[in-house]
């Protein structure tokens, strides 16, 4: 079942097609060229993409909820809500991240992952699930809930991966046994992610060592960079050390404009990877809120809880691409890496992040203001805009 997408400017890391085409067969990339095809004829499906740009789907590695649901709701619907919801923001690929929750809870996050990962045909697809917390340090639980929080514990993770395959945890590395995780997940083949934390330089550098390569939402929830001997921390080992991956939240309220350039200017588009860290507001009005059962007030986009701390995002994924291109200026066969194929290097996933053939046909349609047209996951067309009219 071959198809064919014709007309578009094709933009993938470190290639930039003014005018081409690209043609799918089955769940993959099986052709991309300038110019316009010899022939159409033969193809199943022919999409005219009316010279928009052409990008590998996006990645959202961490996300938590949209439409006034949450991935830790007790609810049967929130995946297959949510996972369509990404659609629209031109997200092909997800994990669904949890919350410092009960571990009753968390069993059934993990349940219904794993049916919608089964079943679902109709949103984007579930790459895994990425456990935030709860082994959280509670100097720095943010909007986590502290009544949940616990040191870590192979044991929790091991239980719930056997429910559904976990493929990222984030916790606090300067708690006890925090070295001592990083290096079992990292045997078990999953990410361990710095966030939440006050660990200095030298503890992070023992995790990373063991293998925690990624910093979850960067700066936030996290020590301060500083300047003199012993309190470096590890906000500066995750800008010193050429192996760490950064999530960046690029919605102008967790980054500055001057931090993401500064990040931008250090670690290049080769290790950043933007996320939405997208609570249940997302595509909500403002308005009252929650989040792992703490209250949330959402005011001009802004998510905070009663303390003014910061509870997550409404960003849609598309905006914080915007925002990245605009405040670094860099083009977008460039930044575009920082949306898809640095996520997959950095989890290990071969065929995910490029327009190359072998490649998954995961294709996000943006148009001149870079926003969604058609999504397409594994060679199927799941959203188109207005497709309802």
């Amino acid at each position: 079942m071959a198809k064919l997408i014709k007309n578009v400017r094709i933009v993938s890391p470190g290639r930039d097609i003014p005018r081409g085409h690209l043609v799918m067969e089955g769940e993959k990339i099986s052709k991309v060229s300038p110019g316009d095809p010899a022939a159409e004829n033969g193809f199943d499906t022919v999409i005219d993409g009316a010279g928009n740009y052409v990008v590998p789907g996006f990645v959202d590695i961490h996300c938590h909820g949209h439409s006034d649901l949450d991935f830790c709701d007790r609810s049967t619907q929130a995946f297959s809500v949510i996972g369509r919801k990404k659609l629209e923001e031109g997200v092909t690929r997800f994990l669904p991240t949890s919350l410092s929750v009960s571990m009753e809870d968390l069993r059934f996050f993990c349940e219904q992952a794993e049916e919608y990962r089964k079943k679902d045909t109709q949103g984007a697809i579930l790459a895994g699930v990425h456990l935030e917390g709860p082994f959280i340090n509670p100097a720095r639980a943010g909007a986590q809930n502290p009544d949940f929080l616990k040191m870590p514990d192979i044991a929790v993770v091991d239980a719930l991966d056997a429910i559904s395959k976990v493929v990222k945890v984030t916790y606090s590395p300067e708690l006890p046994g925090g070295v001592e995780l990083a290096r079992a997940l990292t045997e078990r083949g999953i990410m361990p992610s710095g966030g939440h934390t006050e660990a200095s330089y030298e503890c992070f550098e023992a995790c990373r060592k063991a293998g925690m390569k990624h910093l979850a939402h960067f700066c936030n929830a996290m020590i301060q960079l500083h300047h003199l001997p012993g309190q470096f921390g590890i906000m500066g080992g995750g800008l010193l050390r050429d192996d760490v991956y950064l999530e960046l939240i690029c919605d102008g309220v967790h980054l500055s404009d001057e931090m993401i350039r500064l990040v931008a200017k250090v670690k290049g588009p080769e290790k950043i990877m933007l996320i939405t860290d997208s609570m249940r507001a997302a595509g909500m009005p403002d308005g009252n809120y929650s989040l792992g059962g703490l209250p949330v007030v959402v005011k001009n986009g802004r998510a905070t809880i009663p303390s003014g701390k910061v509870a997550g995002s409404t960003l849609r994924y598309y905006n914080g691409l915007k925002k990245l291109v605009r405040v670094t200026e860099w083009p977008l066969c460039e930044a575009i890496r920082c949306t898809g194929l640095n996520q997959a290097e950095s989890l290990n996933w071969k065929d995910v992040g490029k327009l190359e053939e072998g490649f998954l046909a995961d294709i996000t349609v943006l148009n001149k203001e870079l926003e969604p047209e058609t999504v397409i996951c594994s060679g199927q067309v799941r959203w188109r805009k207005n497709q309802e009219k």
